[in-house]
């Protein structure tokens, strides 16, 4: 159990938490954030990217939070349930000590599964403890009005087609939009909550004390039923687990489609404007997460992204990306036009907030290779894939090899100019070689003449327009002499040898360049313009990179150092952001697929390593 850290600057005397300051619930379909003030201040219902009903986190005043916690001065401790994605929130105050349990329950009937239940079931554990709790929903990002209707259990909010249900066991008063209840708790005793979505047919369902003991219980089973599949027994078991189950809740069930992160539009800098929609499919960073969950061996999860994955690609499609649109919504739709709501503030008032994305439509050669490589792992590692599968392998092949060679936006969605980005071709190749692998492997048909030459010629093409004689390093792009972190994924792709004297050297540049206390940069914006103002912090799936590179290196204590560092930039909670900023802050959304799949992978490699 542990308290969440505070921090200087703009969150002192702020209606804010900060971003670090919240633990991740969920039922894999949608999730919420609760704060360690008990509050729930970010949840959308039914989906991930649903319109939010509580975005406090986005405007303190108009979106909408689930307030629950002591009406005394207390001190606040966040843990979760052991193996589990139960997440326990304590107040320690003078006269006693109580706990907020929170949890989705997962499974069931799908009946039950549409429901989108939320548990918050209060416990006093010592002494006695008064208690507050406040449920002020707000539709569709707060921009439509709604109505309360209370009934003898709890109250029903109804905002068009959108209702939600509360059920509450202690009585609440309520006005035209919230509800509320103070209440006093003495050792041993409980009240519960839930918050379900209602479809209008039927009765108002209940949740009384004995129904949220048995959905807890069987919350807790779900979790740890699921955990033990994992393979992994090293060092660092508490965090890879962790990052294990945050990838988990970060999965759609009913597609299988894995989410970059579950939210929108929080700051890489406070009062700037990078601030961007992550809950949708990026084929980069889930085709990362096959690859992070396949070495665990949670190979279900890898089994439906790859049907979800199927229903994607288009091998005839006349786009300009090709077969492949570089991210889709969780149900595999194309279109995520991009918009900005004006009437929210943004988070410590970083506008603007933004729901969509437009990057959607950029052209990044770089997913290829991500999704190319965690087929042939998936079929390396979990099972074979099919006839048809392959089939759609030969067509992304194919149009690799004819479309390689030509700028695009890279894989940090510069919204400047396309350039050649060397990263873009280095997952080109890795895309051609897997399935080169892969055919050789199985004995598949394949044009192993085309791919076998165009894979050599992007090779030469980097060794030669891709390296800097005065940087003596690899750069971003043709012709520059940027440094970019992207390149760490050289060796770890085995396109290059960990130990090879470009490399070294290469490392040894960026070591010195974007390196700072083992958090590493993307890449300076001042030397390579990427169409935004403002700075960032560090990137931390680059930070975790670095950790990997260092290990094939053979530099295994620096290697060992850095993991250990970046491990204590995690939230109390073991989880991370998109970035670090300059004070040890999280910044940008949270939690961050991407840092957690390399975390995974970094650890495991790391592992082996030591032996």
């Amino acid at each position: 159990m542990a308290e969440a850290a505070s921090f200087p600057g703009p969150y002192a005397g702020s209606r804010y938490l900060p971003i670090a300051d919240h633990g991740l619930i969920g039922d894999l379909r949608t999730v919420a954030l609760v704060g360690t003030n008990g509050t729930i201040d970010w949840y959308c219902c039914p989906s991930f990217d649903a319109p939010s009903v509580f975005a406090a986190l986005l405007d303190a005043e108009r979106g909408g939070s689930f307030t629950l916690g002591a009406t005394v001065p207390a001190k606040t401790k966040q843990f979760y349930f052991p193996d589990t994605n139960v997440l326990i929130t304590r107040f320690f105050t003078e006269d006693g000590v109580g706990e907020v349990q929170d949890f989705m329950p997962v499974g069931g009937t799908p009946e039950e599964a549409e429901r989108h239940r939320l548990i918050r079931r209060v416990l006093c554990v010592r002494g006695t403890m008064p208690f507050r709790v406040r449920v002020a929903p707000r539709f569709e990002y707060g921009a439509v009005s709604h109505r309360v209707h209370r009934f003898p259990n709890g109250a029903l909010f109804e905002s068009g087609d959108r209702s939600l249900a509360l059920h509450s066991t202690v009585r609440l008063d309520h006005d035209d939009t919230d509800v509320w209840a103070d209440f006093k708790l003495s050792e041993g005793e409980s009240t519960v909550f839930a918050l379900d979505q209602f479809a209008g047919e039927g009765t108002l369902r209940g949740c009384p004390h004995a129904e949220a003991e048995s959905q807890f219980a069987a919350t807790v089973a779900y979790w740890r039923g699921w955990l033990r599949q994992s393979r992994y027994r090293g060092r660092w078991r508490e965090m890879v687990h962790r990052s294990a189950l945050t990838l988990k809740l970060l999965t759609y069930a009913p597609t299988g489609a894995i989410v970059a992160a579950a939210t929108t539009s929080l700051p890489e800098q406070v009062g700037g404007e990078r601030n961007w929609d992550y809950r949708y499919v990026w084929m980069r960073d889930a085709g990362f997460c096959v690859y992070a969950m396949l070495r665990l061996g949670f190979s279900s999860e890898a089994e439906a992204f790859m049907r979800f994955v199927s229903t994607c690609i288009r091998p005839g499609d006349a786009r300009a990306s090709g077969p492949l649109q570089i991210m889709y919504g969780i149900d595999g739709r194309t279109d995520l036009s991009e918009s900005v709501l004006p009437h929210l503030e943004g988070h410590l008032g970083s506008a603007p907030v933004r729901i969509g994305n437009a990057a959607a439509d950029q052209l990044q050669l770089d997913i290829y290779g991500a999704l190319v490589d965690s087929i042939y792992l998936y079929d390396k590692w979990a099972q074979p894939i099919s006839s048809d599968q392959w089939n759609d392998v030969c067509a992304l092949v194919e149009w690799v090899c004819d479309h390689w060679d030509q700028p695009d936006e890279g894989v940090w969605e510069t919204r400047g100019s396309r350039k050649k980005f060397l990263y873009s071709r280095l997952m080109c190749w890795v895309a051609i070689e897997r399935a080169i692998r892969l055919a050789n492997h199985r004995g598949l048909p394949a044009d192993s003449v085309k791919w076998t030459r165009c894979r050599d010629i992007i090779y030469r093409r980097i060794m030669e327009h891709g390296w800097s004689e005065r940087r003596q390093a690899f750069v971003q792009y043709e012709g520059s002499e940027v440094l970019d972190a992207a390149v760490l994924m050289m060796p770890l792709s085995k396109f290059i040898a960990p130990t090879d004297p470009k490399w070294l050297s290469t490392l040894e540049a960026l070591t010195e360049d974007l390196v700072s206390d083992s958090l590493v940069y993307r890449y300076d914006p001042k030397a390579s313009p990427d169409g935004l103002r403002g700075d960032e912090g560090t990137f931390s799936i680059c930070s975790f990179w670095y950790v990997e590179a260092l290990t094939r290196a053979g530099r295994i204590d620096e290697a060992q150092l850095a993991f250990e560092k970046m491990l204590t930039y995690a939230n109390h909670l073991g989880l991370y952001a998109e970035e670090i900023g300059r004070t040890g802050e999280q910044q940008g959304n949270f939690p961050q697929a991407f840092t957690h799949l390399s975390l995974i992978s970094a650890a495991v490699n790391l592992d082996q390593a030591l032996g």
